[in-house]
């Protein structure tokens, strides 16, 4: 993969073809029988990756499903959408249960000879105690105890401290990777449909996914088919959702 100097990157990123890349996704319906190649396939996800995280802890993981065989089964799971017809399927999935070995993984991967004093200590200190949920989620149920009296005196990240803030918390970053993975294709000229149309339970039997994974999408890839696009694009005026302060 080409990689660019911090300047020149920046003279790409230009706001016109910003905006041209953005407004040429669309969520497509039906896609030709054309394969996705591998290269296009590795290089879009590396730019999932590539999204903002929160404390970089990376909580997302992708299924990759090209097999015909599997793609076929996943059709029914998919409500045997058009869309789900595609040569390529990702099952996008944000992992609230990966905390502890991403916590690992920063400090053994740091991209500097040495890691800062600081950077070892958040994440062998800070992070796990403002991650770690406990069995039952019992600490976290302290934590929130804890943080209603220390909060009187001060302001205070008060999530995520429940099961269901963590799943929250993995959603949110897996959310941002999703966007970079769908305009990362529409860079390469390959269509793609976010479906959400899925039966979780045969889905997890399908994919034997992990017990915490959870399915945020299934992205549809491939070049765009006749009538792919089913209406023009519509969205609100931006003076209806936009309040400046």
């Amino acid at each position: 993969m080409t990689s660019f100097p911090h300047d020149d990157a920046l003279q790409l990123a230009s706001p016109a073809a910003l905006r041209a890349l953005i407004e040429s996704r669309r969520a497509v319906r039906r896609f030709t029988s054309e394969p996705v190649p591998d290269a296009v396939i590795r290089d879009c996800l590396d730019l999932a990756t590539l999204a903002p995280n929160s404390c970089n802890l990376q909580p997302w993981s992708f299924q990759v499903i090209r097999d015909p065989e599997l793609l076929a089964r996943l059709h029914p799971v998919c409500m045997s959408q058009n869309a789900a017809k595609a040569p390529l399927i990702i099952a996008v999935l944000a992992r609230p249960d990966t905390w502890r070995q991403a916590c690992r993984d920063i400090v053994t991967h740091w991209p500097e000879p040495e890691v800062p004093g600081r950077i070892r200590h958040f994440y062998a200190k800070t992070a796990p105690f403002q991650y770690n949920q406990g069995p039952l989620g019992l600490l976290g149920f302290l934590k929130r105890q804890l943080l209603r009296v220390v909060a009187l005196r001060k302001p205070l990240m008060r999530t995520p401290n429940s099961k269901a803030d963590m799943r929250i918390w993995a959603v949110k970053s897996t959310a941002l990777a999703a966007q970079n993975l769908m305009l990362g294709f529409q860079s390469h000229g390959f269509a793609t449909c976010p479906m959400e149309g899925f039966d979780e339970v045969r889905l997890r039997r399908v994919l034997d996914l992990p017990r915490a994974a959870i399915p945020i999408m299934l992205l549809a890839v491939g070049r765009q088919g006749e009538k792919g696009v089913y209406n023009p694009r519509l969205r609100f005026p931006l003076e209806q959702q936009v309040t400046w302060l």
